[in-house]
């Protein structure tokens, strides 16, 4: 099961199978497991994963809050306050796409410098309508991607599946393809898929001049170029372009709602009004087209006027903090080998790769928070295909609690987190 399948890690209590009562839980236990601390039964899995969430929600500091944090009355009170600051208390409520879900498709066509766009309750469903209403145009069902790329890691193939399409790879370094790679890959293909920042090679980046020329590239094989930017809000500080001029480089592009603005869920496809139009239909026939959707719409634009704004500096403090993680763990008695990727993160997120099992590192991240308050890591994973053994990565983020961190903060969570671990 990878990261995306995943259940998320959602508020609750942990509560014991037998008596129902929140449990005391200790994570002392090098296997990383979750334990009652009266009986020694090991929670199951959903228990455990409450529990954590519950711990790392409720810590003093944070470098960053998911939107799973929280409880389900604080979050829609937070979009309840929102809504009436920004005067929206008293519209109108959506019906199939009308009213506030067609506002925010106005707001994201003039955000990416589009002509249209539309609202689908999911990244997964938008890009299958993008990339399939693209085949039919260009007579081509063959797209070429990353082998990291969402749509073949975390769709459980869907495009095959689903939408009849086939993929190529012209690189499977881990970043994304270069001209040359575009330019000379031997199969022919319609539809040229960039994930920007590709999130499982660790937030990465081209740069502005290889990801024009890779662009070029393609249109030089007659094919159209397609974005996934689920995080695309998060590359203007790496590009130094605006969003418009960094999307004006596609013929379409998807834009996530809760992976970088902290939405209940949604995505936008952005592109030609024909292209859109399309879509649209395509929405009806995959059952997209939802009823109402005005909690999500509202949590969309919240967050495109509240979180959009402050991405610059979340991406410029990343690099305090990824500096910092750095410094802390290449002091004397820190792990033999680790890896901040990239040194300079491209966005506010990046990785961090140490010598342990996924579990030990996740039982002490959860221990940090409990005896300090601190939340410095979340979850930890094993490394994909490809991976060296016996080694864990997770994903650090930098986001508007991050701010309030110092390098010095970093330095001493980092220190105290090692301290669990080899203890």
């Amino acid at each position: 099961m990878n990261r995306d399948q995943l259940p998320p890690e959602t508020p609750g209590e942990a509560t014991g199978e037998v008596t129902g009562e929140v449990i005391e839980v200790g994570t002392g236990d090098v296997t990383g497991a979750v334990s009652d601390e009266v009986t020694g039964k090991v929670l199951d899995e959903g228990a455990a994963r409450r529990y954590r969430t519950q711990v790392w929600g409720g810590a003093a500091r944070s470098l960053w809050r998911p939107s799973v944090d929280g409880t389900v009355g604080g979050r829609l009170r937070e979009l309840a306050d929102w809504t009436d600051a920004a005067d929206l208390a008293d519209a109108l409520p959506d019906t199939y796409g009308d009213g506030l879900v067609e506002v925010l498709e106005r707001r994201v066509a003039e955000e990416l410098g589009m002509e249209a766009a539309v609202f689908f309750p999911s990244g997964t469903m938008a890009q299958q309508v993008a990339l399939r209403c693209w085949a039919g145009r260009t007579g081509s069902p063959v797209v070429a991607l990353h082998p990291l790329a969402h749509p073949e890691v975390h769709e459980d193939d869907a495009f095959r599946t689903v939408s009849g399409l086939r993929t190529v790879h012209p690189t499977d370094a881990p970043r994304l393809p270069t001209a040359e790679e575009v330019r000379d890959h031997p199969e022919p293909f319609g539809t040229l898929m960039l994930e920007l920042p590709l999130r499982d090679a660790g937030f990465v980046l081209p740069s502005w001049e290889e990801l024009t020329a890779t662009v070029e590239a393609a249109r030089e094989r007659d094919a159209v170029v397609h974005f996934d930017g689920a995080r695309l809000w998060e590359c203007p500080t790496h590009f130094g372009r605006p969003l418009a001029e960094i999307a004006g480089l596609a013929d379409s592009v998807y834009v996530s709602f809760y992976k970088s603005l902290g939405g209940m869920s949604g995505a936008v496809l952005a592109g030609p009004e024909e292209l859109v139009a399309e879509a649209r239909v395509w929405l009806h026939r995959y059952g997209g087209l939802v009823f109402q959707q005005y909690p999500t719409a509202l949590s969309a634009l919240r967050g495109l006027e509240t979180e959009l704004p402050r991405l610059p500096s979340y991406a410029a403090h990343a690099r305090v903090v990824a500096a910092a993680l750095r410094e802390a763990l290449a002091e004397k008695d820190g792990p033999g080998w680790f890896r901040v990727h990239p040194e300079v993160p491209h966005t506010h997120q990046f990785q961090v790769w140490l010598p342990y099992e996924p579990d030990v590192l996740t039982a002490a991240a959860l221990a940090l928070t409990e005896r300090t308050g601190a939340c410095l890591f979340r979850r930890w994973f094993a490394p994909g295909a490809g991976g060296p053994p016996g080694t864990a990565v997770t994903e650090v983020t930098v986001a508007a609690e991050g701010l309030e961190w110092t390098a010095e903060d970093v330095r001493k969570a980092v220190r105290d987190f090692l301290a669990l671990v080899e203890g």
